[in-house]
């Protein structure tokens, strides 16, 4: 009678940033087959490959997540006016990429959206706004600018967003700022001393 031996050997390796576990099994019997079975950590319960999942890029090359980057407020309004001449009205941070309101000549409304890493002009497109009067009549005697008020404001924080208060009586620019813990406050910016208040509406 010939004897079946088994002899299992498990090998475990874990690797920095995503280890690979491989198993082998050798079966001794009259052929002396050997099966050697491969498990690797990068695939999840479906047995779906996740290692482009810790790059954090989608397959589509989407625009990469909001967040304050390495260009500021004032610099992106900056840009943006570079590109297309007028009156910045509002920036704001959103869907990954800085987004300039611009007030041209002839009353025409722009937006010009600004990469936030690298300050430059992705893309711009001209908007059917039908308020340049009143923009106009709130800016009036002004002499503090939206990148004016963007660098007042970043006193208080990573701004995100900044943008003209034409209602009501107490026009001026509104900014929010973001705290390194992720909290957003809201500040009024006086439209001609740049004095930066606590926004009385701020919850």
């Amino acid at each position: 009678m010939k004897r079946n031996i088994v002899i299992a050997v498990v090998t475990a390796a874990a690797l920095v940033g995503g280890g690979t576990a491989t198993a082998l099994a050798v079966a001794g019997d009259d052929d002396d087959s050997t099966s050697v079975t491969r498990t690797d950590d990068n695939r999840d319960d479906r047995g779906e490959d996740r290692s482009d999942d810790r790059d954090g890029d989608d397959d589509d090359g989407a625009v990469r997540a909001a967040a304050p980057g390495d260009v500021t407020a004032a610099e992106a309004i900056t840009a943006a006016l570079k590109h297309t001449p007028g009156t910045a009205v509002s920036a704001e941070l959103d869907d990954g990429s800085w987004e300039v309101d611009v007030l041209a000549e002839g009353d025409t409304w722009h937006t010009v959206r600004i990469a936030p890493d690298s300050g430059k002009v992705l893309g711009a497109q001209k908007d059917d706004e039908d308020d340049a009067a009143e923009v106009r009549a709130a800016l009036k005697g002004a002499s503090v600018t939206a990148e004016d008020a963007a660098k007042a404001a970043a006193a208080k924080g990573t701004v995100v967003s900044v943008d003209l208060d034409d209602d009501g009586g107490d026009k001026g620019w509104e900014a929010e700022t973001r705290a390194s813990g992720g909290d957003a406050r809201d500040w009024n910016v006086d439209p001609k001393t740049a004095s930066v208040t606590p926004d009385r509406d701020d919850d």
